[in-house]
């Protein structure tokens, strides 16, 4: 019997600190036309106006968060592949970064070299949008069809909603919020409202303040902070939060265009000033710490939290490999559905 193969698969990280490798990472990252939804000639033009400055600032972001084994996304979604491959009694379990490496175009063709035919391709993103999940998936479609290797996937569906997932950032966070402390905010990664919008054909998104709520499940199935908002009350259900003890907002804007609100920059100078003093952060849109929750919400989110009257702000940690985690991920991955 062919043995079947899972395929993991995060955002991926600059090889180094080094700002020629961040730059190479950040070109490959925005170029990405799911990522930036331009047509090529204004894209080129806008990434080459970022490529200027942008480089050398995050390059010294990402170098005060950088472990001495590497890339924290990389590192640790590395452990969770090794946990995975303890748990995946089917075959192998491979890793790959839809940016920088190792490259999915690698793995594939790695994993057709060694015989397997059936993989299952596991974005490793709660929510769906066209620039996580989407550029996944065509990106191992780009693959197969060009290398003409013989792979059959099964593609992990978002799973923002899923028990699973849901009892497993319950269990994460159980020990910060057994802590002392006055407000819970979730910090979802933000995206420019034009990417919904394109997306609704019922042009449903964003015409009202309850439009997430009521969204009918065809909206739902592409809406992207409808499902945020759905996975922050299914999981302040789980553990009985009242109203007022959490609330949802978006982060990492970039450029001038409208993104999806409340922003998480808004939300920590009004928490401060509200008389909100132990603030807890938690980022449920990424299963492993990285850049945004690390550097993003951990330091620059912490001092604008302290300039705005908090006294402390502690980041809980992303699922990264915890148990339930695993075990959560192992249970979802089975029942991936066939991707014709």
């Amino acid at each position: 019997m062919t043995d079947h193969a899972l395929l993991l698969v995060n955002l991926g990280s600059p090889a180094s600190t080094e700002v020629a490798d961040v730059r190479r990472y950040l070109n490959q990252f925005l170029m990405d036309p799911y990522v930036v939804d331009l047509p090529w000639p204004l894209r080129r033009l806008l990434v080459s106006l970022i490529l200027i400055k942008r480089p050398a600032a995050s390059a010294h972001a990402y170098a005060s968060i950088w472990w001495e084994q590497g890339s924290p996304l990389v590192v640790l979604s590395k452990r969770l592949q090794q946990a995975m491959q303890a748990a995946w009694t089917q075959g192998p379990v491979e890793l790959a970064m839809r940016y920088g490496e190792p490259s999915l175009q690698t793995v594939l063709s790695r994993l057709a070299a060694q015989g397997i035919q059936q993989v299952t391709l596991a974005p490793l993103y709660p929510q769906f949008a066209d620039s996580t999940t989407t550029t996944v998936i065509e990106e191992a479609r780009r693959v197969v069809r060009e290398q003409q290797l013989p792979l059959r996937f099964s593609v992990l569906p978002p799973f923002y909603d899923q028990p699973e997932y849901l009892d497993a950032l319950v269990d994460s966070a159980r020990p910060y919020l057994e802590q002392d402390f006055d407000h819970l905010l979730l910090s979802f990664h933000g995206l420019p409202e034009r990417h919904l919008h394109k997306l609704d054909p019922s042009q449903h998104c964003l015409k009202g303040a309850d439009c997430c709520r009521t969204a009918s499940p065809e909206v739902l199935a592409r809406c992207y902070r409808a499902q945020c908002l759905r996975s922050a009350e299914a999981f302040a259900a789980r553990l009985g939060l009242r109203a007022e003890q959490w609330s949802v907002s978006f982060q990492s804007r970039l450029g001038r265009a409208k993104w999806i609100e409340p922003y998480t920059e808004s939300r920590l100078d009004e928490l401060g000033k509200q008389g909100v003093k132990k603030l807890l952060v938690m980022c449920p849109a990424f299963v492993a710490d990285c850049i945004e929750t690390l550097e993003e919400i951990g330091d620059r989110g912490r001092e604008q939290f302290r300039a705005a009257g908090g006294e402390s702000l502690q980041l809980v940690p992303c699922l990264n490999d915890h148990p339930s985690w695993v075990a959560a991920l192992k249970s979802l991955c089975e029942r991936a559905p066939l991707l014709l």
